[in-house]
C-alpha cells in the first residue's frame, strides 16, 4: 500500500465519525459520555466522570482529558518523565499513576500513565490540569466500551468501535 492510499479515509458506518473530519488546529469538545479509568481489569476506579474532554486533531483518535476533581485523590504522583510540548497545547507534565494505597493486591504504579497541561495555551485553557490517561498503561472504558490505545506509542488517542481512521501513530505514519 503506498503511503497516499494508506491515509485514505475509511468508509463510516452509523454512529461513527472519520478521524479525517477532524480539524487541524485541533478541536476542543465536551462529552457527557460515561468515562472511567483503572489500573487493572477489576481494579478499583481511579477517575470517572460524565464531564470529559475530548481533543479532536485530524488524523488522530480523540485524546480524552479527565477533570482533575473527577480523579480519585491519591492516585497521581509527579512523574520524573521529562516534559514535553505540544504546539497547540503547550508544556506537558507527566504523572505516575497507582492504585489507592488501600488496594489489596495492587500492581507496581504507571510510570508516566499520564499527563497534563497545568498552563496550557489561551485556546485550550479550559485543559489546565485535566487529566489524560495512556490508554497503552491504564484500562479506560468509554459507555462501558474497553478503549484501545493509539498505535506507535508517542500519541495518546484513545479508539473506540465509532471513531474510523486510519490513524497516525503506527509505522510509516509520522509525517502524516
Amino acid at each position: 500500500m503506498t503511503r497516499a492510499a494508506s491515509r485514505q479515509p475509511l468508509p463510516v458506518g452509523p454512529g461513527q465519525e472519520s478521524v479525517w473530519d477532524y480539524p487541524r488546529p485541533p478541536a476542543l469538545v465536551r462529552s457527557d459520555r460515561l468515562v472511567e479509568v483503572r489500573l487493572r481489569e477489576g481494579g478499583p476506579l481511579l477517575a470517572t466522570t460524565r464531564r470529559a474532554w475530548r481533543v479532536l486533531e485530524t488524523s488522530h483518535p480523540p485524546t480524552w482529558y479527565v477533570p482533575r476533581e473527577d480523579v480519585l485523590d491519591g492516585v497521581l504522583a509527579l512523574s520524573d518523565a521529562p516534559s514535553t510540548g505540544c504546539e497547540w497545547k503547550g508544556r506537558a507534565t507527566y504523572w505516575d499513576v497507582a492504585e489507592p494505597s488501600s488496594s489489596t493486591g495492587a500492581p507496581a504504579p504507571r510510570r508516566a500513565g499520564a499527563w497534563t497541561y497545568e498552563e496550557p495555551t489561551p485556546r485550550f485553557r479550559e485543559l489546565a490540569g485535566a487529566v489524560a490517561f495512556s490508554p497503552s498503561q491504564v484500562v479506560a472504558t468509554v459507555d462501558g466500551e474497553r478503549v484501545r490505545p493509539q498505535e506507535g506509542g508517542f500519541y495518546g488517542g484513545w479508539v473506540t468501535d465509532d471513531v474510523v481512521g486510519p490513524f497516525k501513530g503506527g509505522p510509516g505514519t509520522w509525517g502524516w
